[in-house]
């Protein structure tokens, strides 16, 4: 059996997403699980169906995402960048729609590291001069 599909990474904070695009009816699976048991959220399924609806791809692919890492909100971002980029592998001509709607783009937000000698990443201990 010859298995065409069309494979995509996406990140977003500490939450990373392998996506897989294969022909079919627009089944969405994350995780072997339903898409609407995983992501619960509205906005959450809402963030990862806009890469397919901008490109009017959503009853072509079958898609499998697998995530790892972060919370929900991040996964739902790492699935929507995955899935963006691997519609780019697909056609060429989907890019500028998808680059102009942002979901290329990687969001390079992440949390800021705490400092040694301080309560936090930009807390600081109370000052005083004696």
């Amino acid at each position: 059996m010859n298995l065409v599909q069309n494979y995509g990474t996406g990140r977003r904070k500490t939450s990373t997403a392998r996506v897989f695009l294969r022909p079919g009816t627009g089944n969405l699976t994350v995780n072997d699980k339903p898409f609407e048991t995983y992501f619960f959220d509205a906005i959450d399924r809402m963030l990862v169906k806009q890469p397919l609806v901008t490109s009017d791809t959503a009853a072509r692919f079958d898609v499998i995402i697998r995530v790892t890492g972060g919370g929900m909100r991040g996964q739902a971002g790492a699935a929507q960048h995955g899935i963006a980029r691997a519609l780019c592998q697909f056609s060429a001509e989907l890019r500028p729609v998808l680059k102009k709607a942002g979901f290329l783009r990687r969001d390079p937000r992440m949390k800021e590291r705490k400092k040694y000698g301080q309560p936090g990443a930009r807390k600081r201990f109370q000052f005083s001069k004696r």
